[in-house]
């Protein structure tokens, strides 16, 4: 089946807008800094002020190296049944969390 060049340039042009959404949806610097407030407070008060653990486990790149970015982002996102972790979907957006457990992964500033 031959494509009609508009048919092309229509394509061209939905793949560019979407490309540029999917940039926009990165976190502000702003949110950033409200994320890491979260995740020292609210995170904290489990998972201790250090990160180092307490009700639920560290959060220390050490502990978290070789585990799946993706599992640690849907335990984030859908927390974890039988367990106090809450679920953060609906106060947190899949980019958010993407962020922190990149932040996490490689070591919270300030935390041990």
């Amino acid at each position: 089946m031959r494509r009609h060049p508009l048919m092309l340039l229509l394509t061209a042009v939905l793949s560019l807008a979407a490309a540029t959404t999917q940039a926009s949806a990165e976190v502000s610097t702003e949110r950033q800094r409200e994320l890491l407030h979260l995740l020292r407070h609210d995170c904290g008060s489990c998972h201790g002020m250090t990160l180092k653990g307490g009700l639920g486990p560290t959060l220390l790149p050490q502990a978290l190296a070789g585990k799946p970015t993706e599992t640690l982002e849907a335990t984030v996102l859908y927390g974890r049944a039988g367990t106090p972790m809450p679920p953060w979907r609906g106060l947190l957006t899949e980019e958010e969390v993407a962020w922190l457990v990149a932040l996490l992964m490689k070591g919270v500033p300030d935390a041990p």
